[in-house]
């Protein structure tokens, strides 16, 4: 961001107000996705270990398949948005519509690889042998139901782009009731056991899709969209999509590498590590939710050709991000005491977890001021600068990382890297959006 004067008041409380208007509905949105998992885990449970083991097998498998698909969102709620900035809405459902049909290609793509390797796949993953049959059941059967998870993403990024995040929130808690109320039906009622979570899990995203789609088609036919598939416009959002798709790999081979530097450290320290770490990705979900923000307002502006309103939103975004982070990092460190219990009696890996979580807290303004920025950029539609500028931050954080055990640090010197991770995101980030090189305007990038 450059130099700028002062935002004044009034601009300042109408970017509060639309900032809270998307974000606070997001978040709710965000928090009731991995509410899924946790219902299926309550519920396969009372079946037996070896069921529960299997469903923890096949659910990270497949909400890692998925989330590698995370920028059929992002991607298009910077393209809607755009649209949207230019007074073009036909052509915003349009944009939203070649993100749709994407999705369903994937969809079908990712079914045909998984159902005839789902055995290998969970295998390789180092099920037991009494857990992989019933991780093989639940990813085979529940595979069928990404296509329409993978639709839901690019619909919810159709919405976004509309400025329009209460209707996401509203099929998320409806899409989480209905799972719930199908997994005990079909597990219990219907005796299915484990095969009942994954077909509850199928036909209430089923059923979200078909929602989704319902309120883009009424939008479409209202202002008069095509909603046939445009080949050109399929390939441009799958291009659009590349860059998304290297930043989102590179973050989770970060995540995936400090979870094996930690198992290297010892049982008590991956223990904590997975407490630690969940508590992390809590702490993102709210700041998620003002980065989703950041999209849509982003394209907005930029589509409107509104360069100003764009670094001024922008610089009331990253005070939001900083001021979040910082109230959540005293949360952290007054509710340590309290939180721990709650998943851990065993005192070895309490006193692990202890300074990493106060490394936590001290990073939440880093991580506020990243998760605003990334935000901003995917707005803008500036892919390629963040995929660039998480390949360089994968670079050195592995390195970091590896040096961890081999110097005999342990937990909190792992976090300490994380922690450096996030601080070379900041700044690769706070320089290209200083830079002023992302403010390129249009109904397209």
């Amino acid at each position: 961001m450059t130099q700028a004067p002062e935002i004044p008041e009034a601009t300042r409380r109408r970017h509060d107000r639309e900032i809270v208007a998307l974000a606070v509905p997001a978040f709710g949105a965000l928090v009731a996705e991995p509410l899924f998992v946790m219902a299926d885990s309550a519920i396969v449970g009372h079946l037996g270990t070896a069921q529960l083991a299997g469903l923890g097998v096949a659910s990270a498998l497949l909400t890692t398949a998925v989330s590698v698909f995370v920028f059929l969102a992002y991607a298009t709620t910077a393209a809607v948005a755009r649209r949207v900035g230019a007074g073009d809405r036909p052509g915003a459902i349009r944009q939203g519509m070649d993100g749709i049909w994407l999705a369903l290609l994937l969809g079908i793509a990712v079914i045909a690889v998984v159902l005839p390797l789902a055995p290998g796949i969970v295998d390789l993953f180092g099920a037991s042998t009494t857990a992989a049959p019933y991780a093989t059941t639940y990813l085979r059967i529940s595979s069928l139901g990404i296509p329409a998870m993978l639709m839901v993403l690019a619909a919810t990024g159709v919405l976004r782009g509309l400025q329009d995040t209460r209707t996401p929130l509203y099929v998320a808690v409806g899409g989480f009731i209905a799972n719930a109320v199908l997994n005990v039906g079909l597990v219990y009622g219907a005796g299915l056991g484990i095969a009942g979570s994954a077909w509850g899990t199928v036909i209430a995203q089923c059923a979200m899709a078909s929602v989704y789609l319902t309120v883009v088609v009424r939008g479409a036919r209202r202002h008069g969209a095509s909603l046939r598939p445009d080949a050109a416009g399929i390939r441009a959002s799958a291009q659009a999509g590349v860059p998304l798709l290297v930043r989102t790999l590179s973050l989770r081979a970060i995540l995936m590498i400090a979870t094996a530097v930690a198992a290297r450290l010892g049982d008590a320290d991956i223990a904590a590590h997975q407490i630690t770490l969940s508590l992390w990705s809590l702490l993102a979900f709210a700041l998620d939710a003002i980065a989703i923000a950041g999209q849509a307002i982003i394209g907005r502006y930029l589509g409107a050709a509104d360069t100003e309103g764009a670094r001024a939103a922008c610089r009331r975004m990253v005070q939001w991000g900083i001021a979040t982070g910082v109230v959540l990092g005293l949360l952290v460190v007054a509710a340590r005491p309290l939180f721990l219990p709650l998943f851990t009696s065993d005192p070895v890996v309490k006193d692990a977890a202890l300074p990493a979580l106060l490394m936590v807290a001290l990073s939440q303004p880093i991580c506020g001021i990243v998760f605003v920025l990334d935000g901003v950029l995917m707005g803008a539609g500036d892919g390629p600068y963040l995929a660039g500028a998480m390949l360089v931050t994968l670079a050195v954080f592995v390195p970091a990382a590896l040096l961890v055990p081999a110097f005999g640090g342990g937990l909190t010197a792992l976090w300490a890297a994380m922690t450096l991770m996030m601080t070379v995101r900041m700044a690769t980030l706070w320089w290209r959006s200083r830079s002023g090189r992302w403010l390129v305007t249009g109904a397209t990038r």
